[in-house]
């Protein structure tokens, strides 16, 4: 059974290695490689700052503690993924030079060095130092006689070992690279971008700093820290207000232990031995790259490429007008017509505001309920709730202040809807509530009318044109009911325990969705067909991934997209050869969430915010919420199976838990984001039925969408 079973953290490992692979795909075009370049240094820090950090945190409580997968110790998980982000690191680095190579070849964009000026350029760069940096900085010097500094997490230093006549022992140089100036310094050159980004230039002018020493070796330097806060420890005993605790909490990441040394040169072995010593870390714990040691400088150089050739990005894909609607009747009765399905990015997140500002200026509408997990800045989404208010709504907006690195924004959002008389709640103690639904009560005479919204994203209207998402908005009354539930246990400070219509983590999901897959079981023991599709961000719930190890013995046809992390292990002969896993990694970050238990007739389908996850299944507030609808079912049986048949972006677990990435093979190419997009943009022209038409199936592949 062991085979049948990967580690989590090595998982996850696996799924940024697939996003790595589009910075080094020559298909795709070359900012956005970069920009995947990006993102994977970006994961990678968080992944230390969370999951290295806890496993860290783990070791201090009970070093022999195992994970119920694989049986690794913590120790043993943190070995396993120093060697492997070690043996990551050169690949990074070429995916990283080789485009920027190919970006000095083709388009006469250059990042510079001290190596490849001309005199008059190393001359602008002198004076640029001397004049615009030099003044602003804070050099310091590490010796016995000085305590070892706060080094800020993510924050680039330039270090440098100094040789001093008065003293054998180690003496560091140090001088943060950031401050109030800019990063990227773009050198005064005609029809060509050539730059320089400031820690390297104030690492080469160290000399002029410490012009008393003899500096022996120099590099740049970045730590990454532990971000794993403990939030039920702090709310342990305390009688005040969430915000106040989430807000000292905050204070208190800052300060955590480091988990990570990067270094940008090679150091000598005293430098290095003092740096571990002060920082607490281990050798392994140190890695060097050759490549910037953040790349969010990529942002600044795409702004100054947009202009200059289309074929460094992708082709622009705006979201569209959903063809189920008619966008020039209100939203509201139509939703009360039939159920209406958004499929972000592809389509609009406007129809959603829309129903939410419709709601905030009828009349007849007496309250707005809603759950707010991550939002965006200016979010469009408060304003309407805030109108609402001011409209005399009652308004119930159940705020999550404990969503990690948007705490700060939460804390903000809740005090501005408190201040315009929203009731802000913030959901049961030690839970998350991650669940996205919104419940609108509406009195028409002596009728109460009823809209519901579940959705498997955020109410962000940023995220909602990058991540792919669907939005279900419905009059179903049973559905309205069981929202109801879910509001009014929430304000109370209690669970839902048990449900006929939705399904509610923490105590009314894994369970139903057990029974399901039982049901599939019984199926093919019976000679039927069992069939269970999923689409989920990441699978690591044993108790569910052992149910469908068990269903795939008894026969069931299991077909899976799971973007990130997945623990089960597919197509091992004798436990899960009947299960097919493909991760999708594109232009969009897949995030729906998809269930599908059966076929035809007898199927159940959900849509939800809940990854087949503990932290989801039974640690937090989730709801998934059945697809009643045909059109709708079939809208996402399409979604679905398109992305199943997906040949150009999907890659193929094997049998020992590695990826391969799929090709066509002689058959036609099959990009399913790029089908997407193209079919909304056809479906956009067409104006939308009474009743709408159905979704064509898959026959021919638009590898780009029509011109608006």
């Amino acid at each position: 059974m062991k085979l049948c079973y990967d580690n989590r953290e090595l998982s996850w490992l696996k799924f940024n290695e697939r996003v790595l692979e589009e910075a080094r795909d020559n298909t795709v075009p070359l900012c956005e490689r970069l920009l995947f370049a990006s993102i994977f240094q970006s994961n990678l820090d968080e992944f230390f700052m969370i999951r290295v950090g806890s496993l860290y945190d783990r070791t201090l409580v009970n070093a022999d503690d195992t994970e119920n997968k694989t049986g690794m110790t913590c120790v043993e998980q943190l070995e396993a993924i120093f060697a492997r982000v070690a043996e990551l690191a050169p690949v990074r680095d070429s995916a990283y030079n080789d485009i920027m190579l190919e970006l000095l070849q083709k388009y006469g964009i250059e990042q510079v060095n001290f190596r490849n000026l001309s005199n008059e350029e190393e001359l602008f760069l002198r004076t640029y130092f001397t004049k615009e940096i030099l003044p602003l900085i804070s050099p310091q010097v590490i010796d016995k006689r000085h305590p070892f500094p706060f080094l800020k997490n993510k924050e680039i230093y330039a270090l440098a070992h100094l040789e001093s006549k008065s003293s054998s022992t180690v003496k560091l140089g140090l001088i943060p690279a950031s401050g109030s100036f800019s990063r990227v310094i773009y050198l005064p050159t005609a029809n060509k971008i050539r730059f320089m980004l400031v820690e390297e230039l104030i690492l080469h002018y160290m000399p002029l700093v410490f012009e008393n020493y003899k500096i022996l070796c120099k590099s740049l330097m970045r730590i990454t820290r532990n971000a794993d806060i403990n939030m039920e420890e702090a709310l342990y005993d305390h009688e005040v207000d969430l915000r106040d605790v989430m807000t000292e909490l905050l204070q208190k990441r800052k300060k955590l232990s480091p988990v990570r040394l990067e270094l940008s040169r090679k150091m000598d072995e005293d430098s290095l031995a003092y740096l571990c010593e002060k920082l607490e870390l281990k050798p392994q714990q140190i890695f060097r790259q050759k490549t910037p040691l953040d790349l969010s400088h990529i942002f600044s150089l795409r702004n100054r490429l947009e202009d200059m050739d289309g074929s460094l990005f992708y082709r622009r894909a705006d979201p569209q007008k959903s063809r189920e609607l008619d966008h020039s009747a209100p939203i509201i009765p139509q939703i009360r017509s039939r159920d209406i399905l958004l499929s972000y990015p592809y389509e609009s997140i406007r129809p959603f505001l829309k129903m939410l500002n419709e709601a905030a200026n009828d009349p007849k509408v007496v309250s707005i309920k809603i759950t707010l997990y991550r939002v965006a800045a200016g979010s469009k989404v408060v304003e309407a709730l805030v109108n609402a208010a001011e409209n005399g709504k009652d308004v119930l907006v159940l705020v999550e202040l404990r969503a990690r690195f948007d705490e700060e924004n939460n804390i903000s959002w809740s005090k501005r809807l408190e201040h315009a008389g929203c009731t802000v709640i913030y959901g049961p103690e030690n839970l998350k509530v991650h669940s996205k639904l919104c419940l609108i009560t509406r009195k028409n005479g002596d009728k109460v009318e009823y809209i519901t919204q579940v959705g498997t994203g955020n109410y962000n209207e940023k995220t909602s044109a990058l991540y792919t998402d669907l939005c279900l908005m419905t009059s179903d009354p049973s559905i309205a009911a069981e929202a109801s539930t879910v509001f009014n246990a929430l304000s109370i400070n209690t669970l839902v325990e048990n449900t006929n219509t939705l399904l509610v983590a923490p105590l009314s999901l894994q369970n139903k969705i057990i029974e399901f897959i039982d049901f599939e079981i019984a199926k093919a023991e019976n000679g039927g067909d069992g069939y269970i599709g999923l689409k989920l961000n990441s699978l690591t719930d044993k108790v569910l991934i052992d149910k469908l190890i068990e269903a795939s013995c008894k026969g069931v046809k299991i077909q899976m997209v799971i973007r990130g992390i997945c623990c089960l292990v597919a197509g091992v002969p004798g436990y899960t050869e009947n299960i097919e896993v493909i991760s999708i990694v594109g232009r969009y970050l897949e995030h729906a969430r998809i269930y599908i238990f059966g076929k035809g007739d007898e199927m159940k389908m959900y849509i939800s915010s809940a990854d087949f996850m503990t932290r989801n299944t039974i640690r937090r507030v989730e709801v998934a919420a059945p697809i009643y609808d045909a059109h709708v079912k079939e809208r996402i049986m399409g979604i679905f199976n398109t992305m199943l048949a997906d040949n150009v972006k999907a890659r193929v677990m094997q049998s020992d838990s590695t990826y391969i990435k799929r090709t066509p093979e002689g058959a036609q190419p099959l990009d399913s984001q790029a089908y997407f997009i193209a079919e909304a943009y056809e479906h956009a022209n067409d104006v939308p039925a009474a009743v709408p038409k159905k979704v064509r199936p898959v026959k021919k592949v638009r590898s780009q969408h029509k011109k608006r």
